[in-house]
């Protein structure tokens, strides 16, 4: 009980933060930035907002400019549901990469941010 209160007090805390202190946008010409939206519709992100490690992702997700479904599995047990099953564990954040008729499922908000950046960072 006392450790689920913390980390809600933590977890607002560090919304405040992130509110007070928005990370700095990446410019792109309109081209660009028409092709990356195409590109990341297919990405999903699996999260919940009191998260820190899924903030860390939705920061990097801001600052990139990326349109990137985010998918609340407290708020959506059905999100949950497609969690388990297609990563096969509960834990967030988890990027879902579908190309063609693979999907990879990555978790760990360092190894989804070095995927994003590699991916949609400047080059």
């Amino acid at each position: 009980m006392i450790i689920k209160l913390i980390r809600q007090v933590l977890g607002r805390l560090i919304l405040a933060i992130n509110w007070l202190c928005p990370p700095r946008r990446i410019k792109r010409n309109k081209d660009e930035q028409d092709q990356i939206d195409t590109d990341t519709k297919k990405l999903a992100l699996y999260q919940f907002q009191l998260c820190p490690f899924c903030v860390r992702v939705r920061r990097m997700i801001k600052r990139l400019r990326l349109t990137i479904e985010l998918r609340d599995i407290k708020k959506t047990p059905h999100f949950q549901d497609e969690l388990v099953v297609g990563g096969g564990k509960r834990k967030v954040p988890c990027l879902r990469i579908e190309e063609g008729n693979k999907v990879t499922w990555l978790y760990e908000s360092k190894a989804i941010n070095n995927y994003l950046l590699e991916c949609y960072g400047q080059h």
